[in-house]
C-alpha cells in the first residue's frame, strides 16, 4: 500500500537504519522527489556494513541454506574451529531458528531459492554505476576473485557449485589457472589449484557506505545517529517513529532497514520471518608484497581484499546474539586456518579487530516489501549479500513505494510469505 502526497507520491520518508541497504533506499527515495531522514540507533556504518570483505560479487550472491552448508552445521557443535559455528550454549529461541534453516538445506529448496536471486545478481552492479555516475564518490573496483586450494579435487567442489547455479541462469564466468602462474604474490607453496571467478569487483564497504551518508546529506537529507527506536505506529494518517526517550519522527512511509536488529521492529508489524545474526568476524594485516585482488580461500570459508595499503581478512558465520562482544577465539580460528594458505602475511600485526551481525533469514531470501502497517516497509535479511544486493534493493523499493507496484525482481521477498 502506498502513502499519498498531493501529486500521488510520498512527500516525506523516515529510513531506520544507516547501513548500505537503509541509506540506498534513501537515495534512490531522493531520487523520485521525497524528503527524507535517516535515523540510526548508532552510526552509520556502525552493523554489518562496516567491516565485512567488500566484495561485489554477483557470482557469489546465492541462497545460504544449502546441503554444504548443514554439513558444516553438523560439524561446528563439535568444532570450535568450524567457520560455520553454533555455540552449544545457543538459546531455545535460535535453534528453531536453526531447525527452520536446516529444513531449507535441500537440493530442490536451493534451486527454488537461487532463481529468485538469478535477476537481482544481474542487475546489483548496474546500481552501483548509477550511484557513481550521481555523486555518490566511493569507487568500486573491478576485479577477478582468486579461489584457491591446497587440493586439487577442492576446486571441482566448487566448480560444480557454480555449475549448479548456471543451470538455474546464473551467468558464472571461472577460468582455471595454475598456481603458479596466478599472479598472487600472498599464495603459499600449499596452493595447488586456482580458479578465477571473472566479472565481480570489491569495494571499501566502511567507505562507500559513508560516502553515501554524505550524498543523501548533501542532497538535503537528514540524518540522526544515536537515535534507537522503540517501535513504530500509526497516527493521524502518518507513520510514527518512537524512540526509548519518547522522541518522534513521522512520515507518510517509514523503511525499516536495521539489519540483524530487524525482528524487533518488524516482527509486530505482521513480518513473521525471524531475521537473526550470522556473525562475521574480520581484521587488517599487513602484507610484503602489494594485493592486487580479491583472495577466497573456499575449504576455510575465509574471503581477503586489498584493504588500505593491506590485507582484510574476513571469515565465519558465527549464531549469537548481535549484541554480544567480539570473540577473539574466532579471530584466532581464522588465522590458524588461513596461515598456511597465504604467505608475506604480518598475522600477529592486526587491526581492526572487527565483529558484525549479518541478518539472515531461515529461508535465505531476503525480506523487501510493505508490512502490514499502511506505510510501513521492510528492507533487509540479505545475509552475507547486503553489500551486494543493497544498492539494487533501494532502487527497487524506492519504485515500489512511488508507483504501488511491486517490481517483478522482488515478489520472491514478500516480508508477509
Amino acid at each position: 500500500m502506498r502513502e499519498d502526497g498531493i501529486d500521488g507520491i510520498p512527500r516525506r520518508a523516515v529510513v531506520v537504519g544507516a547501513g548500505v541497504v537503509g541509506l540506498s533506499t534513501a537515495w534512490f527515495l531522493q531520487e523520485h522527489g521525497i524528503e527524507v531522514t535517516v535515523l540510526d540507533q548508532r552510526d552509520v556504518a556502525a552493523g554489518a556494513s562496516w567491516g565485512n570483505a567488500g566484495y561485489l560479487s554477483p557470482a557469489f550472491s546465492i541462497p545460504l541454506p544449502e546441503p554444504g552448508v548443514l554439513r558444516y552445521g553438523l560439524r561446528s557443535l563439535f568444532a570450535p574451529d568450524a567457520p560455520l559455528h553454533v555455540p552449544a550454549s545457543a538459546d531455545p529461541a535460535l535453534w528453531w531458528f536453526l531447525l527452520r534453516f536446516a529444513r531449507r538445506c535441500t537440493a530442490r529448496a536451493w534451486q527454488r531459492s537461487m532463481r529468485a536471486f538469478v535477476p537481482m545478481n544481474a542487475e546489483c552492479l548496474d546500481a552501483f554505476d548509477a550511484l557513481a555516475a550521481n555523486g555518490v564518490r566511493a569507487a568500486t573496483h573491478p576485479a577477478s576473485v582468486t579461489a584457491a586450494f591446497d587440493k586439487p579435487e577442492q576446486l571441482a567442489e566448487l566448480r560444480r557449485e557454480f555449475e549448479q547455479m548456471r543451470d538455474c541462469g546464473q551467468d558464472v564466468e571461472i577460468r582455471e589457472v595454475a598456481a603458479s602462474e596466478a599472479g598472487v604474490p600472498q599464495l603459499s607453496s600449499r596452493i595447488a589449484a586456482v580458479l578465477r571467478i571473472e566479472g565481480q569487483r570489491y569495494v571499501d564497504p566502511g567507505e562507500f557506505t559513508t560516502r553515501l551518508a554524505e550524498a543523501v546529506v548533501a542532497r538535503g537529507g537528514g540524518l540522526r545517529t544515536g537515535f534507537r527506536v522503540r517501535d513504530v505506529v500509526r497516527g493521524s494518517g502518518q507513520v510514527i517513529v518512537r524512540s526509548d526517550r519518547d522522541e518522534r519522527v513521522s512520515a507518510e512511509v517509514v523503511v525499516l532497514a536495521t539489519g540483524a536488529w530487524l525482528s524487533r521492529l518488524a516482527k509486530p508489524l505482521g513480518v513473521r520471518t525471524p531475521v537473526r545474526a550470522g556473525r562475521g568476524y574480520s581484521f587488517t594485516v599487513p602484507t610484503d608484497q602489494p594485493v592486487q585482488g580479491p583472495i577466497y580461500l573456499p575449504t576455510v570459508r575465509v574471503a581477503c581484499t586489498p584493504y588500505r595499503g593491506g590485507l582484510r581478512v574476513a571469515g565465519t558465520m558465527e549464531f549469537r546474539s548481535v549484541d554480544d562482544p567480539l570473540d577473539r577465539g574466532r579471530i584466532a580460528a581464522i588465522v590458524r586456518s588461513a596461515r598456511p594458505l597465504l604467505r608475506g602475511v604480518a598475522w600477529d600485526d592486526r587491526r581492526d579487530e572487527w565483529v558484525g551481525g549479518r541478518p539472515v533469514t531461515p529461508d535465505g531470501l531476503p525480506l523487501i516489501g510493505p508490512t502490514r502497517m499502511p506505510g510501513a516497509y521492510v528492507a533487509g535479511g540479505h545475509g552475507m549479500w547486503g553489500l551486494t544486493l543493497g544498492p539494487l534493493t533501494g532502487r527497487l523499493l524506492a519504485e515500489q513505494i512511488t508507483t504501488g507496484k511491486r517490481p517483478v525482481l522482488l515478489r520472491p521477498f514478500d516480508p508477509l510469505r
